[in-house]
């Protein structure tokens, strides 16, 4: 694969690759797809809904002109983009390594990242495919992801990887990345100072727990939403939230979180069980898309910085609160001044609970 070099600033305010810069390492390099997202708003006259909930279908006619509201561009979506700026907001060197077409799409793609202050010098340009584009078909603050992952020559570690990282995020990539994986597992064994935070994607859980089991072994982390995390352990829909955790913990990361949209979220690790609630907020839900992105990356961001599991609990569901305030993934995202302003104005009620036994709301308040 050829790789098209990339500019030595990459935005009109001078920012520049760490790798170029002479700076420190990164404080966590974020590893995985990025796409264009295009958000077409739909006329909720023009489709129609039917079932509830898990079962629930969005039916469009066929062969036919449906209009539509409008459409706009979020120009680096994806798990890692969402992640990277989220982490750079909020103060943190970030890097990001990942494959782009040699395209219009993939060359935006770099200039956005550039003005977010993530390092790009390890993304490469494949100019013999395109750019990752999802369309997000989005109504009354629910969305359908139409997901294509474009076949790149996957390699690890990339070129030009000079410096070695606090963290690595990895997450969402392509049904054609397994080499890619055991590449990156086989690295983290030669660099144990390095952590790892795990947001599996779709395919990577379709592999199954065992196929990525040298990955969740050595995580630091391990975050998904409760779906995922059924389908990742094989557990039935019943399993109470102590019994989900536990069973990730039994693939061997040393911390579990799983996000379960308005029940809030619930962690695990070597000291006990917890749960924290949803931000509390009155605003609409105008988008949902990124927001685990959102609560993910502040409870890592959290914990680069030295602080308590308990208290980046605690932290990261503010960020899932602004982002589902916007249309798109990274709209409402917060820079840490804003972050610490919420949790100020926060009521006395909000906080992290130890989780014994069954899910219920109670428990010793922790933090």
């Amino acid at each position: 694969m050829a790789v098209v070099g990339l500019p030595r600033r990459c935005d009109s305010r001078g920012t520049m690759s760490l790798r170029e810069s002479g700076q420190s390492p990164p404080d966590v390099l974020c590893v995985g797809d990025v796409a264009t997202d295009v958000y077409i708003a739909l006329r909720a006259d023009h489709v129609t809904l039917l079932g509830e909930g898990p079962a629930r279908r969005l039916v469009l006619p066929f062969g036919a002109k449906v209009p539509f509201e409008r459409s706009e561009t979020v120009e680096a979506g994806g798990d890692a983009a969402n992640v990277a700026v989220a982490l750079s907001r909020l103060g943190l060197r970030v890097g990001l390594a990942s494959y782009l077409g040699g395209d219009r799409l993939g060359r935006d793609i770099l200039v956005y990242l550039g003005t977010e202050h993530v390092d790009v010098s390890l993304v490469q340009l494949d100019p013999s495919r395109p750019t990752n584009e999802h369309f997000v078909l989005w109504l009354e603050g629910e969305r359908t992801i139409l997901v294509h992952h474009e076949d790149y020559h996957y390699h690890w570690p990339p070129a030009g990887m000079n410096h070695v990282p606090t963290w690595l995020y990895l997450t969402s990539i392509s049904e054609h990345g397994e080499a890619y994986q055991d590449a990156i597992a086989e690295w983290l064994v030669a660099h144990p100072a390095v952590s790892l935070a795990l947001e599996p994607g779709t395919f990577q859980i379709e592999q199954g727990a065992a196929r990525l089991a040298p990955l969740y072994r050595r995580a630091e982390l391990v975050v998904c939403n409760r779906d995922e995390a059924l389908r990742v352990t094989g557990l039935d829909a019943a399993a109470g939230a102590v019994e989900l955790l536990d069973a990730l913990l039994a693939l061997g990361p040393r911390r579990a979180v799983v996000t379960d949209a308005r029940a809030g979220a619930t962690g695990a690790d070597a000291r006990g069980h917890y749960r924290v609630p949803m931000f509390p907020d009155d605003g609409p839900v105008v988008d949902r898309t990124g927001a685990g992105d959102a609560f993910a990356s502040t409870l890592v961001a959290s914990l680069v910085e030295g602080r308590p599991f308990t208290e980046a609990l605690r932290r990261a569901p503010v960020n899932a609160m602004s982002v589902v305030r916007r249309l798109g993934s990274q709209a409402g995202l917060l820079d840490a001044r804003a972050l610490e302003a919420h949790l100020d104005a926060a009521p006395p009620d909000y906080a992290v609970h130890a989780l014994e036994g069954p899910p219920s709301p109670g428990g010793a308040r922790v933090a």
